[in-house]
Order: C-alpha cells, then sequence, then structure tokens
C-alpha cells in the first residue's frame, strides 16, 4: 500500500482543511448560527438608526444651532446691491436651524436679482449664514424713451440712479435697441456684437470706441453708430465684422465727404470697394474708395432716391450710371415743366376769347319781353273778319 508524506512546503494545504471544516463566517452552515448573524446584523441597523434620530433631535432643538436674526447672515461683496434687498431672501430662515436653510435655493434666489451675477452661501457653524455675491459689470448706457439706464455684457438691464451713475463717472456709449421684452438670447447676442465692436476700435491702445456717442442695436447684423462730427452727426453703418477697418476708411474719406455734400447724414460703409452716401433729404450717393491709407477717391454726383432709401445687399451703382442719371432727369423735369406752364397760358388765353365773344353777343341781341317759351296766339275776331274780307 502507497505511503503518502504531507509536503513541507505546501502551506496551502492546512488552509484548504481548515476552511472545509468550519466555512465562511457570513454563511453558517449550521441554523443557530444564521440566526445569531441576523440578530447581530438587526441591532446593528438598530443602533445606528437610533443615534442617527437622537443626532437629528439634538440638532433641531439646540439653541445653538439657530439663526437669531439678521445680524447672523454675513455678506461680503456688495456694492450696488444692498443688505436690504439681500435679506429677504432670508427672511424664512430667521430662527430656523442652520443645518435645515436650503443652501442651493437661496443661491438662486440671490442670482435673480438684477445686479447679482453668482452667488454662493454656505452655513458657518453654529449659527451664522455667510453670503458672497459677485455683482455684474456695466459696459454701456442704454436708452428707453427717456430714461437711462446701464446693461452688462449678457445683455441684463440693470437701474440706477443719475445721482449714483454720475458718481462712478461712467464713460460708455449709449446703446439702442436692447429691449426689456426681448428674449435674454437675444440682448446676449446684440451686446456679443458690441462686445466685438469695441474690442476692435480698442486694440493695440488706440481707443477709438472713445469717438462714438451711440450704437443702434436693432438690426443684429448691423451695428449702425453715431458718428459725432462737427455740426451734426453721422450715423455710420459699420456692419457685424470687420469693424476696425471700416471705421479707417469712414476717418479717411469723412472730411471730403462732408466738404462735397453739406447735408451728408448717413454713410454705409458694408461695401467691400465703394460707400453708399445718404443725404439729410433722403438722396444716396455712390462712392468708390481705395483703402484707409490712400489718398480720398472722388465722389461721383448724389443719386436721386426715395426718401429713406435703405441701401439693399446689392452694391450701388458706378459712378457713370450716377453721372448721367441726374442729367436726364433734370432734362425731363424741364421739359415737363415748361409744357405744362404752356398748356396753362393756352388754357387761360382761350377762357379771356370765350368771355369777350360771350359780352359781344350779349350787346347786339335783341332784346326779347316774350317768354322763354312763348305760346302761338289766336288771332282776335277782328283779325279773324279782317282777313276774310281780304280774301
Amino acid at each position: 500500500m502507497p505511503f503518502e508524506m504531507q509536503d513541507p512546503d505546501d502551506d496551502d494545504a492546512p488552509r484548504k482543511r481548515l476552511g472545509k471544516e468550519r466555512g465562511r463566517w457570513w454563511r453558517p452552515a449550521s441554523t443557530a448560527g444564521r440566526v445569531f448573524l441576523g440578530l447581530g446584523a438587526l441591532i446593528v441597523v438598530a443602533g445606528f438608526s437610533t443615534v442617527v434620530v437622537l443626532a437629528r433631535t439634538y440638532l433641531e432643538r439646540d439653541a445653538r444651532f439657530r439663526i437669531a436674526g439678521a445680524s447672523h447672515i454675513q455678506a461680503a461683496g456688495l456694492t450696488e446691491v444692498t443688505r436690504a434687498e439681500l435679506l429677504p431672501v432670508f427672511g424664512e430662515d430667521i430662527g430656523r436651524n442652520i443645518f435645515f436653510v436650503p443652501i442651493n435655493e437661496r443661491r438662486k434666489q440671490l442670482e435673480a436679482i438684477p445686479w447679482v451675477e453668482r452667488a454662493t452661501v454656505m452655513r458657518l457653524l453654529p449659527d451664522q449664514i455667510r453670503v458672497q455675491v459677485v455683482e455684474r459689470q456695466p459696459v454701456a448706457f442704454t436708452r428707453h424713451g427717456q430714461q437711462i439706464g446701464l446693461v452688462d455684457a449678457n445683455g441684463v438691464l440693470l437701474d440706477m440712479s443719475a445721482a449714483t451713475m454720475a458718481a462712478h463717472h461712467y464713460s460708455f456709449p449709449v446703446v439702442t435697441g436692447i429691449d426689456p421684452g426681448d428674449p435674454a438670447d437675444s440682448r446676449k447676442g446684440r451686446m456679443a456684437m458690441y462686445a466685438r465692436l469695441m474690442t476692435e476700435l480698442d486694440a493695440n491702445g488706440q481707443h477709438f470706441s472713445e469717438q462714438i456717442s451711440e450704437i443702434d442695436l436693432t438690426d443684429p447684423v448691423d451695428a449702425r453708430v453715431q458718428m459725432p462730427e462737427q455740426g451734426a452727426d453721422v450715423l455710420a453703418h459699420f456692419g457685424e465684422d470687420h469693424f476696425l477697418e471700416r471705421y479707417q476708411r469712414y476717418r479717411a474719406h469723412i472730411a471730403e465727404w462732408r466738404q462735397q455734400y453739406p447735408k451728408l447724414a448717413a454713410v454705409d460703409l458694408r461695401y467691400d470697394h465703394q460707400v453708399v452716401l445718404e443725404m439729410a433729404s433722403g438722396a444716396t450717393a455712390s462712392a468708390p474708395t481705395a483703402s484707409a491709407d490712400a489718398a480720398p477717391a472722388a465722389v461721383p454726383p448724389v443719386l436721386q432716391a426715395a426718401p429713406n432709401t435703405k441701401p439693399s445687399a446689392a452694391k450701388p451703382a458706378s459712378a457713370k450710371t450716377a453721372s448721367t442719371k441726374p442729367a436726364a432727369m433734370t432734362a425731363n423735369n424741364k421739359t415737363a415743366s415748361n409744357a405744362k406752364s404752356s398748356t396753362a397760358a393756352a388754357a387761360k388765353a382761350k377762357a379771356a376769347a370765350m368771355k369777350t365773344k360771350a359780352a359781344a353777343d350779349k350787346k347786339h341781341a335783341p332784346v326779347k319781353t316774350a317768354s322763354a317759351n312763348p305760346e302761338k296766339k289766336k288771332p282776335s275776331p277782328s283779325t279773324r273778319q279782317t282777313a276774310a274780307e281780304g280774301q
């Protein structure tokens, strides 16, 4: 019979035999073991739940964790927002346990205040709430009728008294076309175009934006800028891009344009090689332009157009058309005026002749005493007798 011996280097053999004999502790083999394990787990769960309930009750009833008053609410970062605007948000939390203050809800309520861009709300044990506020920064004035306000880069309208504005010494252009009734995304998109315009004009430290008095953002693809000039402002259409290039083109030619057209009211710079000039009466002119560094190009005569005509997307008429069309129109107008004068004179002479003829006829006409429709009278008896005798 073969004799088996245990390998002294095999350390796993006793462990395997022990595991087979005892099993795992969380899976007892006997019924008593399973009952004992279940009772132990139940005791642990009950003990943990009891501790949680006791801790909660202690925190709720302990006066040390209650917010006693408004002085226990700390706020930092307030400049335009006052504590009087901030405290109503936490009005329900006065006297409440600090652990039961809805932090996220209070943060959203704070960010609903127009001047608050971001807010952070924290619990400060044992009985205080700390608020950190980041306020909005205005970037332009807004005008709605006769009211002047402020607007930030996201198109959020901000109210501020005139005295406070003067105290801040704000120096912004006035922006129109930002309506409070517009969607927030629409206002944000218009202000994004405004930000690009200001950034390009102030690139390289040139500060060209200081020469702008008012910007109309009603059209989301055309920034219409009021350029202050001596005597009267000029409306410049800058479009939605290439702002610096178009500004330089405007500055290179505006003196010549105003000298040639004293009633210049608007300049459309949205074309690559031409500029459309609009007069105060509604007439327009097409002026070819070179680059801003080149000498100003000559401006052709004015093209007659309907008042308040808005340039279409197509390019304006060429200089040749501009030089010939007004002459033709002037000649036609002159001919029409002469024809009208001749017709009026002929009519007047004819009326005078008819009046003279009527007067002459009246002078030589015999006087009639009969009625207008005289009836044929019957002869008297003597007349009839005389007639018979004659026969």
